[in-house]
């Protein structure tokens, strides 16, 4: 077992001695660490890890997307608890994560270029992925000058989650920090191993560097994902064996379709709940209620890459062909809402924004859509994104509200320019024809949209996608019968 001090003997000799006297048990093997690290320097302003992140004491092992310690190592801490061990050694066992990290947590033996970890909501992949990184960043006795590259959706999303949120980099790093140089967007550790920060908004920022190692979290919903991939595979090409790690709610996406599929991929799956310990009671009380044994469930819980529905009136692989990197300049643009018929803390407001490009096809820009908010505050994220792309006008359903959708959104601002729009048949009816459109190759999409385009291939002829009315995929369907099928009958605007 591993020195769990700072380097002294005394502590692990004092483990050692009470385990050979019988007052203690030997505690669960730990599982092997990869032998990775490196040696460089750092430059440029820098920000400790153990600054301003509120990092908890050693040992420490907040709620959220953490490990969990298994019921025999737990109990094997308070036996040696009982038996005399000192607690300061204790709160190090505790933290130590070969002891502490489930099985699936951790690297996989054997050959292996791809480790994609598909797992639910608070499962534990991010904790995965912290370790991962700071294991290769300062085990002893690694090739010098180690890089490894840290891919995100936004960059954003590296900082918040990857570096400083509740699982992150330097959150898990207890010893050996490493800085966070914020202007050059990298991790610098006191050895000299660099983890730099990358978005898949960008894909050609991947030009040029050169890695060791990439720790992609959430490829499911990047931006640009296939680009971003492609660039970061002709960037590992340093050191012996160049590993990818993938964290990511799984999505039936061509690319991670592609991955799981590839024998140089290890796939291991884990669930929300194997995570139970580390997660609150009534959040897992209230997923399971609401989404246990649902196909979204079964892919948001249980970590399952759910194919597309046979019947759905779209695919993801006919999406993704309609995925554009750059738009041109555009003419009429709108945002389209669908107010939800609530404001509980389950609503959705669908909100979309779309445009005509210069060949007449149908842009979709954003999906702006808000989740548990109140009329004022889905009627706020409606002008945003009425004045951030700067739009010609709102397309607003009143099936559920009235005019009160109108008089809350001219609430924020009397000018805005709004369509009222009334629906008279079926989500399924309504939905069709903009289906034809995309068949027509006459909508492309800016980008990719994860939460828009999974009710788009899960909804089916019962109007529903997943077991729920699809918000955003009603507020798509009418900024599209604005822009392309105005006109045709259904639905019937009215302008305000």
């Amino acid at each position: 077992m591993a020195e769990a001090s700072d380097g002294g003997g005394s502590a692990s000799a004092g483990l050692a001695a009470m385990i050979a006297g019988g007052a203690v048990a030997k505690p669960p093997a730990p599982a092997p660490v990869l032998p990775t690290g490196g040696s460089g320097a750092g430059q440029g302003p820098t920000r400790a890890c153990d600054g301003s992140v509120r990092l908890g004491g050693a040992g420490s092992s907040p709620k959220g997307d953490g490990g969990t310690q298994t019921s025999g190592f737990a109990a094997w801490l308070a036996a040696a608890a009982a038996g005399g061990l000192s607690p300061v050694l204790l709160a190090r066992l505790a933290s130590d994560w070969r002891l502490t990290g489930r099985p699936e947590q951790r690297p996989p033996p054997g050959d292996w270029r791809v480790w994609l970890l598909m797992g639910g909501r608070g499962s534990g992949k991010t904790r995965a992925g912290s370790h991962w990184v700071q294991d290769l960043a300062t085990a002893p006795g690694a090739r010098p000058g180690l890089r490894i590259a840290l891919v995100a959706e936004t960059l954003g999303d590296a900082r918040e989650v990857m570096i400083d949120g509740i699982s992150g980099i330097c959150r898990v790093a207890t010893r050996q920090r490493p800085d966070f140089e914020v202007s050059r967007r990298r991790l610098v550790w006191p050895n000299g191993t660099i983890a730099q920060i990358f978005s898949s908004e960008d894909p050609e920022s991947l030009r040029g560097p050169q890695f060791d190692y990439a720790w992609c979290d959430e490829l499911g919903k990047w931006k640009h994902a296939q680009a971003t991939f492609d660039m970061l595979q002709f960037a590992l090409r340093l050191g012996p064996d160049p590993r990818i790690l993938v964290t990511t709610t799984p999505r039936p996406i061509p690319i991670l379709k592609a991955l799981a599929a590839d024998p140089a991929t290890v796939l291991r799956r884990i669930r929300t709940t194997d995570n139970a310990g580390n997660l609150a009671p009534g959040f897992l009380k209230a997923m399971d209620g609401r989404y246990g044994g649902t196909r979204l469930g079964r892919q948001e819980l249980d970590g399952e890459m759910i194919a597309d529905r046979e019947d759905a009136l779209w695919n993801r692989a006919a999406i993704e062909a309609l995925t554009l990197r750059d738009v041109g300049p555009l003419g009429r643009i709108v945002v389209a809402v669908d107010p939800p018929a609530g404001a509980g803390a389950d609503s959705c407001c669908g909100i979309v924004v779309a445009g005509i490009d210069g060949r007449g096809r149908a842009v979709v820009l954003a999906d702006c859509s808000v989740e548990g908010a109140s009329p004022a505050g889905w009627a706020a994220a409606v002008v945003r994104a009425f004045r951030r792309f700067d739009a010609d006008r709102i397309v607003a359903e009143i099936n559920q509200g009235g005019d009160m959708v109108a008089a809350v959104l001219r609430g924020i601002d009397a000018r805005l320019p709004i369509t009222t729009v009334r629906a008279s048949r079926g989500k399924w009816l309504r939905a069709e024809p903009v289906a034809a459109l995309y068949e027509q190759g006459r909508v492309v999409h800016a980008g990719a949209f994860p939460a828009l385009e999974d009710q788009m291939c899960d909804f089916g002829a019962d109007g529903l996608s997943s077991g729920r009315s699809p918000d955003r995929l009603d507020a798509l369907v009418w900024a599209l019968t604005a822009l392309m099928l105005e006109g045709g009958g259904e639905p019937r605007l009215r302008m305000v």
